[in-house]
């Protein structure tokens, strides 16, 4: 019933710049968090980013704070994450999750999407 839809993803070079963007539909579930994923080959799903409801709280995993940053837009059902400075390690599939619960960064996510693929060439 609730369906999340990423784009934007492509291949950049390091040190440069991409948005992804997670398109919401189908929407039931009450004010929640929405966060990022990655997960690169042989490597446990991460978050990198999370949101809360109202935008006045993030979270960001240590290995991309002071390069990316989390936004959403509720009046348009989305959930960006401008990615700067990227490097070869940010390679991997993107994921976009949403939650029922706004009470913890890590965990009780309750929908995914499919995923978009960032390449980052050195």
């Amino acid at each position: 019933q609730v369906q999340l839809v990423e784009s934007g993803g492509g291949l950049v070079q390091a040190g440069g710049s991409l948005r992804v963007s997670c398109a919401a539909s189908g929407r039931t579930f009450s004010p929640n968090k929405m966060g990022w994923f990655r997960q690169a080959p042989e490597k446990e799903h991460e978050l990198i980013a999370a949101i809360n409801w109202s935008g006045s709280s993030t979270y960001y995993a240590n290995s991309v704070k002071g390069r990316f940053t989390i936004s959403r837009d509720n009046a348009k059902n989305t959930v960006d994450l401008q990615m700067n400075s990227l490097k070869p390690e940010d390679t991997a599939v993107y994921y976009c999750a949403a939650s029922r619960s706004e009470t913890y960064w890590l965990r009780d996510y309750d929908y995914w999407g499919q995923g978009t693929q960032v390449t980052v060439s050195s």
